[in-house]
């Protein structure tokens, strides 16, 4: 270790063989997944109208390294809620929103109060969602109200920073840092310069930085450290945050740029440069600091400075150095934000920009050797830390390779444990059972179908207890990856929004052979049907008769012939089936039912290849269809050929005379079908 040159590029060597791509299934990745799925399932006071959005942010979500020392030291989750919306100043207020945001939304506008970053938040605009043109209509609001986070009002002794802190049980699992933000979809006019300023090196690229400008950003509830003793402005001030735009940033680096990134926040925290803090808690030196360090050297340094020898060691003593003369200087310009100094605490730090600067590569180089390889020596069975410095090393980075496929297996059980504690202990909702299903399948697409039998358990136990409520129709459905997105919670809670479910249903099972998951998709389009007939709106008595017509066909088809029958009769004694016309019963979602009826669908698609080439036109307007009552009445007679009373016989006839327009050929040959059957029933 006497040569300084040897000794850095030792160390280099060592951290790039050691450092590998972290893979999608890590234990804290697994564990960062179910803090967010958690977080999902919640709704803000209550509001079941109303979700959380959650979002993994911080180290788990910036590094794509694995280093044998964690770079992850807790679980940072920001989550916002689909009623409050942030808007720049003076931009117009959205009319189109998407799903996540409930159908009234609070739109707040980012006001800039005389420290730079920090900003206010009146209260602008009250946005309500028109189903009919499926756009948000607003009205200004009179009263200058300003957004508080109630939850920091109640709690503040939990939080720090804007972060309320969570300690598990087990000591081997992460805390979590939840965060409450306002989502602002637009980039803030604040940070404005930031994607059109001057790049010598072209890092981020254009690609990059439109993925950033258009992924906006969100605002925390935290005050200047000057206002946090001032009464009003404690509670009403909020900070810009650029997580988002961080996470696609630092996902762009190098491995070698993340890597000097894991080493500098190592070194940092273990020589505890980063615990000195003012009266307001706030640090002189801070996490954020070194990555704004490593953003603008990103930016401002070539491509060769980080590749020419790849000496990882004096690429850091550069950039300690760099934060050094920051700290002298007590400058630390925000990375977005052109005003907005980050080392403005008047706490002294000459002490510790002056050990910054004196450290060189033969004190790092002897640093990591004992502060961070030899730790590594100590996570490996049979490394001798007497021996040659280099030997323990390769010892150790052979065992780093090998044991791979080891940590693997030992994430993919501890994914496994996780999944079932979660179906056990909490229920699932629609979002945070899509949110799991979707990530876990970035992750390893065999835990979803570990999630798959743990959700179904959860819902058969739930269904046993007679519990098959709205929502857990909704998961169920979503089991068999009939839901992809959340609905609007508008949508959810329609007549024709559950009709359509109960269609898309119809139209999976018809196409499937006879199977367990078939039985299942047809008791779910039959729980669907029933919950639009249970909703009062505008459709509710248009889709009256098809749902009950549906209804007798999926009963038939699971052999509850006398059910069948009386769903068929309730369409047969409806007063009025004027309103019913918009709605027709679609052949083609259809169970055979009798040869009949696959007779005149066959016909009917003759008849439309026919039409289609007589009048030389590729398409037509699709014709499979039936009158809703007409269908009601033909399945009637079909379910129950000896009517039950002559009143029966007298409506089925009433209907016939009074039958005078048909709108399909398929009507056309149903009609005919039930003439004859009636014909035949007065002859007997």
């Amino acid at each position: 270790m006497a040569d300084v040159c040897v000794d850095s590029e030792i160390v280099s060597q060592f951290l790039l063989n050691t450092c590998r791509l972290r893979p999608q299934l890590t234990k804290h990745a697994v564990h960062a997944l179910m803090c967010c799925a958690k977080n999902a399932k919640r709704h803000p006071d209550a509001d079941v109208e109303t979700d959380r959005i959650p979002l993994i942010t911080g180290s788990a979500a910036e590094f794509y390294i694995e280093p044998m020392l964690p770079c992850v030291g807790d679980i940072d989750v920001m989550h916002y809620h689909g009623d409050v919306l942030v808007i720049p100043r003076g931009h117009p207020p959205p009319t189109r929103l998407s799903a996540e945001f409930s159908d009234y939304v609070n739109v707040h506008e980012i006001i800039d109060s005389h420290f730079p970053g920090y900003v206010y938040l009146p209260l602008r605009y009250l946005l309500t969602y028109c189903p009919e043109d499926e756009k948000y209509n607003y009205v200004e609001c009179d009263e200058e109200v300003y957004a508080v986070d109630i939850q920091f009002e109640r709690n503040a002794e939990r939080y720090h920073g804007p972060a309320v802190l969570t300690v598990f049980d087990d000591p081997s699992t992460l805390s979590m840092d939840c965060v409450v933000c306002g989502r602002c979809l637009s980039w803030p006019s604040q940070a404005a310069d930031w994607p059109t300023r001057h790049r010598n090196h072209d890092w981020p690229d254009s690609a990059t930085i439109d993925r950033v400008v258009n992924n906006g950003c969100d605002v925390v509830r935290v005050a200047h450290r000057q206002c946090r003793q001032h009464k009003l402005m404690r509670k009403c001030q909020w900070r810009l945050s650029f997580s988002r735009a961080e996470i696609v940033l630092i996902n762009s680096w190098t491995t070698v740029q993340q890597i000097v990134y894991h080493l500098l926040r190592i070194f940092m925290k273990k020589e505890r440069l980063t615990d000195s803090a003012d009266n307001t808690g706030t640090k002189i030196l801070s996490n954020y600091h070194i990555k704004t360090l490593m953003l603008w050297a990103c930016e401002l340094k070539s491509r060769c400075w980080w590749t020419e020898s790849i000496n990882l060691v004096k690429i850091t003593v550069k950039l300690l150095h760099t934060l050094s003369v920051w700290l002298s200087d007590r400058c630390c310009q925000h990375y977005f934000i052109n005003n907005c100094n980050l080392m403005d605490s008047p706490l002294s730090v000459g002490m510790v920009a002056s050990e910054l600067m004196s450290i060189d590569e033969t004190y790092l180089s002897s640093w990591f050797v004992e502060n961070y390889i030899r730790k590594c020596a100590e996570l490996c069975p049979d490394v001798d830390t007497n021996a040659n410095l280099q030997n323990w090393i390769t010892a150790i980075v052979q065992w780093r390779l090998a044991s791979s496929l080891n940590d693997l297996w030992i994430a993919n059980q501890y994914a496994l444990g996780l999944i079932a504690k979660y179906a056990s202990k909490l229920s699932f909702t629609l979002r945070s059972f899509i949110f799991l299903q979707n990530e876990l399948e970035k992750m390893d697409e065999s835990l979803t179908v570990y999630l798959t039998a743990a959700a179904l358990l959860h819902a058969s136990c739930k269904i046993l207890r007679n519990d098959f409520s709205d929502e857990l129709i909704d998961v169920t459905t979503s089991i068999f990856r009939h839901f992809v997105d959340i609905p609007r919670y508008y949508d959810q809670h329609s007549s024709a929004y559950s009709l359509s479910k109960a269609t898309q249903l119809m139209k999976v099972v018809v196409n499937k052979s006879c199977s367990t998951v078939q039985l299942i998709e047809i008791e779910l389009s039959k729980a669907y049907l029933h919950r639009a007939l249970r909703c009062k709106d505008s459709d509710s008595d248009s889709i009256y008769c098809l749902a009950y017509v549906y209804l007798a066909v999926l009963y038939y088809t699971t052999g509850q012939y006398q059910t069948a029958i009386d769903h068929c009769t309730l369409v047969m004694r409806s007063q009025d089936h004027s309103q019913c016309s918009s709605y027709v019963v679609q052949g083609e979602l259809l169970p055979k039912i009798d040869d009949d009826i696959d007779t005149v669908l066959g016909l009917a698609v003759f008849y439309q290849y026919v039409l289609s080439a007589a009048l030389n036109q590729r398409q037509q307007q699709y014709i499979m269809f039936f009158t809703t009552e007409l269908f009601g009445y033909y399945l009637h007679i079909k379910f129950h050929a000896q009517m039950s009373s002559p009143d029966d016989f007298q409506r089925y006839v009433k209907y016939n005379s009074e039958m005078r327009y048909l709108s399909s050929p398929c009507d056309v040959s149903v009609f005919k079908l039930l003439n004859c059957t009636l014909d035949q029933t007065v002859c007997r």
